[in-house]
């Protein structure tokens, strides 16, 4: 494939149209689409949507991770002399907010860019061509990836003291957060008709805390403050377990495999 239009395929996608790679890449629109045409003829697949924002059609996603892999390898080479690779990676929520963050100081010669999403979507960023790595749920390896068991994230049902699940509405990370469902259904109850949306981990515990309502958390966060007794257990003794697992880029980067070296290290300490 010609290097050049595998770069403006990557730029079109990446500045959502024509008209914003042609300004990364100092060129006109006219040459952005010539080059997207002749990258369609060549593989013979129309590989972006002409829409608002342009993205990557199926035959498409393939082609951006390539892209990508291609531009980790090349930057990996350019800077072992002069220092620093950017790394993207999408991670949940609840990891990021517990054991995660520490695992990038063991990898100095990075430096990351950081995406959120729950754990059951984070590996669509993967497949996107969005992140290089990913901290999932899903345990079928994405196309041209790699996958690897890192351990279950237990999470108990907690309350601040004086209400029960008959009393508090339920609070929720967001619209694609199911933890508090899955919970339910693991206890054969129904979801109350009050629900409480609160999208930020800090913000979440906080909402618990003061009463606003009850909801799932990870053990890590929760133990300290069962312990204090500013939290309660509305299901004692109950608690769900949601496996993890680490995928990426199926490529020979020095840095991939570094990075993941030290995922596994802090998984094994951090997650059951």
């Amino acid at each position: 494939m010609d290097q050049v239009q595998l770069e403006t395929f990557q730029a079109v996608v990446e500045q959502g149209s024509f008209e914003g790679a042609a300004r990364v890449l100092h060129v006109t629109p006219s040459a952005v689409s010539q080059r997207i045409k002749a990258l369609e003829r060549a593989i013979g697949q129309v590989l972006v949507r002409r829409a608002k924002p342009c993205t990557a059609t199926v035959a498409g996603e393939a082609l951006i991770r390539f892209a990508g892999q291609v531009a980790l390898l090349e930057k990996e080479a350019l800077d072992q002399a002069r220092g620093g690779t950017r790394v993207s990676i999408v991670v949940n929520a609840d990891s990021l907010n517990t054991w995660f963050l520490p695992v990038l100081t063991q990898v100095p010669a990075a430096t990351f860019e950081i995406h959120t999403d729950d754990q059951d979507y984070t590996a669509d960023l993967l497949r996107s061509g969005t992140a290089m790595a990913a901290v999932t749920a899903e345990n079928v390896a994405v196309q041209g990836c790699r996958v690897e068991r890192l351990g279950a994230m237990r999470y108990l049902a907690i309350a601040a003291p004086g209400l029960s699940f008959e009393s508090a509405p339920m609070i929720v990370y967001n619209r694609k957060d199911q933890l508090q469902h899955r919970f339910l259904a693991m206890v054969g109850r129904r979801p109350p008709e009050r629900i409480h949306y609160v999208p930020a981990a800090a913000a979440f515990n906080e909402a618990i805390r003061i009463g606003l309502g009850w909801g799932t958390v990870p053990e890590q966060n929760a133990e300290p403050l069962l312990a204090s007794g500013q939290y309660v257990q509305i299901f004692p003794g109950e608690h769900l377990d949601i496996p993890l697992y680490w995928q990426y880029w199926r490529i020979e980067s020095a840095l991939l495999n570094e990075l993941t070296a030290a995922v596994r290290t802090a998984a094994v300490t951090a997650l059951r």
